[in-house]
Parts: C-alpha cells; sequence; structure tokens
C-alpha cells in the first residue's frame, strides 16, 4: 500500500525518529498549559480534559497535514504593516503569542495575589471554558509543529505517525508533569515565566523576526536544573509557599 511505501526508505526512518523527538519538544509548551489551566478544574476533571486537549492538538495536527496546500496558502501575505508583509498564519500567531503572555500573567497574578476560594459558583471554571481555551492554543502550536514537520520530512504518513507518537507520549508524560507542577510552586512559576517566553516567540515569528526556539528552551531548561538542585538541596526541610487557588474541592485539604 502507498501509505506504507515510506518504510522501505532508511532516510524515511532517520526522518521519523528525528521528527518525533522535535513533535514532543514542541509538546513541552502544550503540557505545560494544559497542565497549568486543568488544574483550575476539579480533580475529577481533570484527567479527562487532558485527554481531550490532547486529542484535540493530535486531530488539528493531522488535519493541518491533510490540508497542507490551504495551509501553505495561509502563509501568502494579506497586507503591509510598518515594513512587515502580514499572512494569515503571523496574524495566528501574532494572536497566539500575546493571548499566551497575557494568560501567563494573569495565572502568575492569581497565584501570589488572586482570591483563594472553595468551589462555588463564582470561582469555579467551567470544563467548557477550559476546553475553549486549550483548543486556542492548539490552533496555534498546532501551525507551529506542522509547518516543522513540512520542513523536516516530505512523506505525509511519516509525518502524521511522528504527531500521533509524539501526543502519545506526551499523554502518557501529562499527569505526572501537572502532578510535579502543582507540588512545586517556584516551579510553576518558572513554567509560566517560560510560557511568556514562547508568546514574545510567537509574536517575534508572526512579524518574521526568527527566534530560535532552541534559545528558549535551554534557559528553562537550565533554570529548571538549578530549581531542581534547588529542591534536591533543601529536601523536605523546608516547606515551599503555597500559591493561591481560586479553586479548592469541597471537604479537601486547602492547598
Amino acid at each position: 500500500m502507498e501509505f506504507f511505501g515510506w518504510m522501505a526508505s532508511p532516510e524515511a526512518w532517520v526522518a521519523l525518529l528525528a521528527l518525533t523527538a522535535v513533535e514532543v519538544v514542541l509538546g513541552i509548551d502544550n503540557i505545560i498549559f494544559l497542565s497549568i489551566l486543568v488544574a483550575k478544574l476539579p480533580a475529577a476533571q481533570r484527567e479527562k480534559a487532558r485527554r481531550i486537549g490532547l486529542g484535540l492538538a493530535m486531530g488539528m495536527r493531522i488535519l493541518l497535514l491533510l490540508s497542507l496546500t490551504w495551509l501553505l496558502g495561509f502563509s501568502e501575505p494579506l497586507f503591509a504593516l510598518l515594513g512587515y508583509e502580514i499572512s494569515g498564519r503571523d496574524l495566528i500567531l501574532m494572536a497566539g503569542g500575546l493571548f499566551l503572555i497575557a494568560k501567563s500573567t494573569l495565572e502568575i497574578h492569581a497565584g501570589l495575589e488572586g482570591e483563594q476560594g472553595v468551589s462555588s459558583a463564582r470561582v469555579v471554571v467551567s470544563f467548557a471554558a477550559v476546553i475553549v481555551q486549550v483548543v486556542l492554543l492548539d490552533i496555534v502550536f498546532s501551525i507551529d509543529s506542522v509547518l516543522t514537520a513540512v520542513g523536516m520530512a516530505n512523506d505525509i504518513p511519516v509525518m502524521i505517525i511522528a504527531i500521533v507518537v509524539a501526543v502519545g507520549i506526551m499523554l502518557v508524560a501529562a499527569s505526572a508533569i501537572h502532578d510535579f507542577i502543582e507540588r512545586h510552586p517556584t516551579i510553576k512559576m518558572l513554567a509560566l515565566s517560560f510560557l511568556v517566553l514562547v508568546g514574545v516567540a510567537l509574536i517575534g515569528e508572526g512579524l518574521d523576526m526568527h527566534i530560535p526556539r532552541g534559545y528558549v528552551y535551554f534557559a528553562m531548561a537550565f533554570s529548571v536544573a538549578v530549581e531542581m538542585i534547588n529542591i534536591r538541596v533543601r529536601g523536605r526541610a523546608a516547606q515551599p509557599v503555597q500559591l493561591r487557588r481560586a479553586y479548592v474541592d469541597d471537604g479537601g485539604p486547602d492547598v
């Protein structure tokens, strides 16, 4: 079958492995954002929200790959602004970057200076609202991911398999990453700062100012490594500060 024709090519296997690794790295943005969003939901709904969010991310990526001609046409300039040619893709990246910066800033404020609440109509974030926010950022990250895939592989089946495998890995890791972020407030603040950097990189991409994502990931990885050393040295000797949460399950610990 034509779908499996790539399997006879060693180059295609190398491209599959490399592309899967890149998709997992690019998916870190998705996992962090998803973990922070689902933390606002009751515990019983979090796993469902994670699965839906990552499932939508995978579905969007595959649909964009199958609509490759339309996606590439989406990169054609629509108008010029201050000397920059702006395309539909650029508008989505800039809007997504601004949303990511604003959302991360609001989350930092909520964690440090926001209202500590209990489950009530006033403070509970609805499941639908979380999914809508996930979908909005999935669209932005999917365009970035698919354009990267197109630049690394020539076979649509290879790109689809890489995306499916990468999302599967993210699905397995998402719960552990969420729990780790929630246990360590400094990691959560670093993650939010990381999302601000990603938002700036997206705006830069939208203005044709390419910011190598590796610089952003290196900065974040180095910061996390330093904090991991702090956590290991500190151990259980000191209790971490408890961030404020707008939702606390009835009868559960107020953390």
